[in-house]
Protein backbone atom coordinates (compact mmCIF):
# COMPACT_ATOMS: atom_id res chain seq x y z
CA UNK A 1 0.00 0.00 0.00
CA UNK A 2 2.74 2.45 0.94
CA UNK A 3 4.77 1.53 -2.16
CA UNK A 4 1.73 2.26 -4.36
CA UNK A 5 1.15 5.54 -2.50
CA UNK A 6 4.81 6.47 -3.05
CA UNK A 7 4.46 5.83 -6.80
CA UNK A 8 1.30 7.98 -7.02
CA UNK A 9 2.90 10.83 -5.06
CA UNK A 10 6.05 10.72 -7.22
CA UNK A 11 3.99 10.76 -10.42
CA UNK A 12 2.09 13.91 -9.34
CA UNK A 13 5.08 15.98 -8.28
CA UNK A 14 5.71 17.68 -11.64
CA UNK A 15 2.04 18.62 -12.13
CA UNK A 16 1.84 20.05 -8.64
CA UNK A 17 5.08 21.95 -9.12
CA UNK A 18 3.43 23.68 -12.09
CA UNK A 19 0.38 24.46 -9.96
CA UNK A 20 2.61 25.92 -7.27
CA UNK A 21 4.31 28.13 -9.83
CA UNK A 22 0.90 29.48 -10.86
CA UNK A 23 -0.05 30.08 -7.21
CA UNK A 24 3.24 31.82 -6.54
CA UNK A 25 2.60 34.19 -9.42
CA UNK A 26 -0.69 35.27 -7.84
CA UNK A 27 0.42 35.54 -4.19
CA UNK A 28 3.16 37.09 -2.11
CA UNK A 29 5.35 34.01 -2.36
CA UNK A 30 8.95 33.79 -3.49
CA UNK A 31 10.52 30.44 -4.26
CA UNK A 32 14.03 29.64 -5.29
CA UNK A 33 16.35 26.71 -5.70
CA UNK A 34 19.26 28.50 -4.03
CA UNK A 35 21.91 25.89 -4.77
CA UNK A 36 22.02 22.51 -6.50
CA UNK A 37 24.74 20.06 -7.47
CA UNK A 38 25.38 16.33 -7.25
CA UNK A 39 26.08 16.54 -3.51
CA UNK A 40 22.85 18.30 -2.53
CA UNK A 41 20.56 21.25 -2.87
CA UNK A 42 19.05 24.16 -0.97
CA UNK A 43 15.53 25.48 -1.62
CA UNK A 44 14.04 28.57 -0.05
CA UNK A 45 10.54 29.98 0.08
CA UNK A 46 9.47 33.31 1.51
CA UNK A 47 5.93 34.50 2.06
CA UNK A 48 3.91 36.82 4.25
CA UNK A 49 1.29 35.31 6.54
CA UNK A 50 -1.66 37.48 7.59
CA UNK A 51 -1.38 36.81 11.35
CA UNK A 52 1.20 37.70 13.96
CA UNK A 53 4.28 35.51 14.46
CA UNK A 54 2.52 33.87 17.44
CA UNK A 55 -0.58 33.14 15.32
CA UNK A 56 1.55 31.88 12.42
CA UNK A 57 3.48 29.64 14.82
CA UNK A 58 0.22 28.14 16.09
CA UNK A 59 -0.79 27.32 12.52
CA UNK A 60 2.71 26.06 11.63
CA UNK A 61 2.71 23.45 14.39
CA UNK A 62 -0.69 22.11 13.29
CA UNK A 63 0.25 20.64 9.88
CA UNK A 64 -3.00 18.66 9.67
CA UNK A 65 -4.72 22.02 9.04
CA UNK A 66 -2.60 23.06 6.04
CA UNK A 67 -0.37 20.25 4.70
CA UNK A 68 -1.58 18.93 1.35
CA UNK A 69 -2.91 15.35 1.68
CA UNK A 70 -1.23 14.31 -1.59
CA UNK A 71 2.09 14.64 0.23
CA UNK A 72 1.30 12.23 3.03
CA UNK A 73 1.85 8.48 3.13
CA UNK A 74 -1.72 7.88 4.30
CA UNK A 75 -3.44 10.25 1.86
CA UNK A 76 -5.00 12.15 4.79
CA UNK A 77 -3.38 15.24 6.33
CA UNK A 78 -5.51 14.71 9.45
CA UNK A 79 -3.06 11.93 10.32
CA UNK A 80 -0.18 14.42 10.73
CA UNK A 81 1.08 15.72 14.06
CA UNK A 82 4.00 17.89 15.13
CA UNK A 83 5.47 17.85 18.63
CA UNK A 84 7.04 21.34 18.77
CA UNK A 85 9.89 20.59 21.19
CA UNK A 86 13.49 19.46 20.79
CA UNK A 87 13.38 15.76 19.94
CA UNK A 88 9.72 16.04 18.93
CA UNK A 89 8.35 14.30 15.89
CA UNK A 90 6.69 15.56 12.73
CA UNK A 91 4.94 12.23 12.29
CA UNK A 92 2.01 10.58 10.59
CA UNK A 93 -0.25 7.77 11.71
CA UNK A 94 -0.88 5.00 9.17
CA UNK A 95 -3.68 2.47 8.91
CA UNK A 96 -3.12 -0.72 10.84
CA UNK A 97 -1.24 0.96 13.66
CA UNK A 98 1.77 2.07 11.63
CA UNK A 99 3.51 5.42 11.63
CA UNK A 100 6.00 7.53 9.65
CA UNK A 101 8.53 10.01 10.99
CA UNK A 102 8.83 12.80 8.43
CA UNK A 103 11.24 15.02 10.37
CA UNK A 104 12.70 15.29 13.89
CA UNK A 105 12.58 18.65 15.73
CA UNK A 106 15.99 20.09 16.58
CA UNK A 107 14.89 23.58 17.68
CA UNK A 108 11.50 25.00 18.64
CA UNK A 109 11.42 28.73 19.45
CA UNK A 110 7.70 29.64 19.50
CA UNK A 111 6.89 32.59 17.26
CA UNK A 112 10.45 32.72 15.89
CA UNK A 113 11.92 29.49 14.50
CA UNK A 114 11.30 25.80 13.94
CA UNK A 115 14.20 23.62 12.78
CA UNK A 116 13.82 19.94 11.90
CA UNK A 117 16.07 17.31 10.38
CA UNK A 118 15.44 14.41 8.02
CA UNK A 119 14.47 13.48 4.50
CA UNK A 120 10.95 14.36 3.36
CA UNK A 121 8.84 12.05 1.21
CA UNK A 122 10.86 9.95 -1.22
CA UNK A 123 14.11 11.41 0.18
CA UNK A 124 13.43 9.35 3.29
CA UNK A 125 14.57 6.22 1.45
CA UNK A 126 17.86 7.81 0.33
CA UNK A 127 21.13 8.24 2.24
CA UNK A 128 20.66 11.99 2.78
CA UNK A 129 20.83 14.53 5.58
CA UNK A 130 18.29 17.32 5.44
CA UNK A 131 17.68 20.38 7.62
CA UNK A 132 14.41 22.29 7.26
CA UNK A 133 14.22 25.67 8.99
CA UNK A 134 11.14 27.88 9.20
CA UNK A 135 11.86 31.41 10.44
CA UNK A 136 9.16 33.88 11.48
CA UNK A 137 9.50 37.66 11.94
CA UNK A 138 7.21 40.67 12.16
CA UNK A 139 6.45 42.01 8.68
CA UNK A 140 6.82 45.76 8.09
CA UNK A 141 3.23 46.11 6.88
CA UNK A 142 1.76 43.77 9.50
CA UNK A 143 1.52 40.03 9.47
CA UNK A 144 4.51 37.68 9.53
CA UNK A 145 7.44 37.26 7.18
CA UNK A 146 8.00 33.52 6.83
CA UNK A 147 11.10 31.92 5.36
CA UNK A 148 11.35 28.18 4.79
CA UNK A 149 14.81 26.84 3.94
CA UNK A 150 15.49 23.16 3.24
CA UNK A 151 19.11 22.08 2.76
CA UNK A 152 19.70 18.46 1.72
CA UNK A 153 23.10 16.77 1.42
CA UNK A 154 23.78 13.37 -0.10
CA UNK A 155 24.77 12.03 -3.48
CA UNK A 156 23.13 12.26 -6.91
CA UNK A 157 20.51 14.76 -5.71
CA UNK A 158 20.47 17.31 -8.54
CA UNK A 159 17.34 15.75 -10.08
CA UNK A 160 15.39 16.13 -6.82
CA UNK A 161 15.73 19.89 -6.24
CA UNK A 162 12.94 21.11 -8.55
CA UNK A 163 10.42 18.54 -7.32
CA UNK A 164 11.14 19.21 -3.64
CA UNK A 165 10.99 22.95 -4.33
CA UNK A 166 7.54 22.57 -5.90
CA UNK A 167 6.15 20.44 -3.08
CA UNK A 168 7.46 22.75 -0.35
CA UNK A 169 6.18 25.79 -2.24
CA UNK A 170 2.71 24.27 -2.20
CA UNK A 171 2.95 23.71 1.55
CA UNK A 172 4.10 27.29 2.22
CA UNK A 173 1.26 28.67 0.09
CA UNK A 174 -1.26 26.65 2.09
CA UNK A 175 0.35 27.59 5.41
CA UNK A 176 0.14 31.35 4.83
CA UNK A 177 -3.34 31.29 3.33
CA UNK A 178 -5.78 33.36 5.35
CA UNK A 179 -8.54 30.88 4.55
CA UNK A 180 -9.00 27.49 6.16
CA UNK A 181 -7.46 25.13 3.62
CA UNK A 182 -8.50 21.52 3.48
CA UNK A 183 -8.67 18.89 0.80
CA UNK A 184 -6.95 19.31 -2.52
CA UNK A 185 -6.28 22.41 -4.62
Amino acid sequence: MIVNRFARVSARISLQAAAVAALAASAALHAEVVEVDASGFVVEHTATAPGSPAETWTRLIEPAAWWHPDHTWSGDAANLRLEARAGGCFCETLDGGGSVEHLRVALAAPGRMLRMSGGLGPLQALPVDGVLTVSLADAEDGGTDLTLNYAVAGSELEDWAAAVDGVLGQQVQRLVSDEAVTGTD
